[in-house]
Parts: structure tokens; sequence; C-alpha cells
């Protein structure tokens, strides 16, 4: 008899938990609708359920976050190709790219840092204005990313410049979708 409670217990928790993530889930992929790179969005924010709830701004503002991590990660690849063993093979104008880069890095790092701290102190009396301020600093961001890839287009194909293209590429993915969920918030006109 006890055990047929445990298992009773043990089910109901189960059908629980599948009903909170199923609903969550569902949520989180209505967010992530206005997103180019949807399934990205929605791997990527997933963890943040709890915490950005049903707020349109917290949604915008774990997006930014994990795009942060994601650029800056991105960027200290850079640093290490351009100052170990990778970077020194590359020659003339490839290394110019690679420097290039990340010069451009360090500045996308910069501004989503400044689109962060702006999300995280939004005011409904100066809404408009800060979030104005995010759409261009995720933009500048996203420009100095596309300029990266830009700097190796000239260059034959190979294993480094698939690497960094690819790095680089999946950066502008994660800002894509921030700006998106930014731009959603925007339109809302809501601070919370």
């Amino acid at each position: 008899m006890a055990s047929s409670n445990i298992l009773l217990i043990l089910f109901s928790i189960s059908i629980m938990l599948y009903m909170a993530y199923g609903q969550g889930h569902d949520y989180l992929k209505k967010v992530c609708s206005v997103t180019r790179y949807q399934s990205l969005c929605i791997h990527s924010l997933s963890h943040f359920s709890s915490p950005a709830s049903h707020s349109t701004s917290g949604w915008a503002r774990a997006a930014v976050s994990v795009t942060l991590a994601e650029t800056q990660e991105a960027g200290q690849y850079l640093v290490k190709l351009k100052t170990g063993g990778g970077g020194a093979r590359m020659r003339g104008r490839a290394r110019i790219a690679l420097s290039d880069c990340v010069e451009c890095f360090s500045d996308a790092v910069l501004l989503l840092h400044s689109a962060l701290g702006e999300m995280r102190s939004l005011e409904r009396e100066t809404f408009a204005s800060q979030i104005s301020n995010v759409e261009t600093w995720l933009s500048a961001a996203l420009t100095n990313q596309n300029t990266c890839i830009d700097g190796f287009q000239e260059f034959k194909v190979g294993p480094q410049v698939r690497m960094i293209t690819s790095k680089v590429l999946n950066t502008t993915h994660f800002t894509s979708n921030a700006l998106a969920l930014v731009n959603k918030l925007a339109s809302s006109g809501q601070s919370g």
C-alpha cells in the first residue's frame, strides 16, 4: 500500500513538472517567434525561463546577457589566435584582418556591456531614450561582428578562416536575436 502511494506521488510530481516545462517551453517558443534564429533563441534562453517568466523586458535582458557572453568568448578565442600559435601562421593581409577582427570584437563587447547596463536600469520615465540607446548599441555591435567576417571574405577558405567565420557568425546570430527581442520590447513600450 505504501509503495502504491509513493508511486502515485511520484507520478503526480512528474505530471506537474511536465506541465510546467511544457507551458514554459511553449511561452519561450512564442517569445522567440520574433527572432530570425528561433531554435538558437529557444536553446540559449531556456535556462532563463524562471527569472524572465512572462516579462518582455526580462527576455530581452536575458538575450543581451547571453549575447555578451558569446561575444566575449569569441573575442577571447580571436585574441588567443592572434597571440598564440594559430595566428602566427597567418601572414600579410590575413594577419591584418585578424587584428582588425580582434579590435571589432573588443568594441562589440564594450557596446554589449553598455546595452546590458542600460537594460538593467530601465525606468518608465526614460524608457524610450534608454531603449533607443540599447537598440543603437546592439546594432553597432552587430556591425562590428559583420565587419570582422567581411575582413576574411577575400581569403582562401582554410581551417582557420572557417573556424573564425563560424565563431563570428554564431555571435551575429545571438546579436540578431537579442536585437529582435529588444525591438519587441521597444514596440511594447513597457519598462518592466
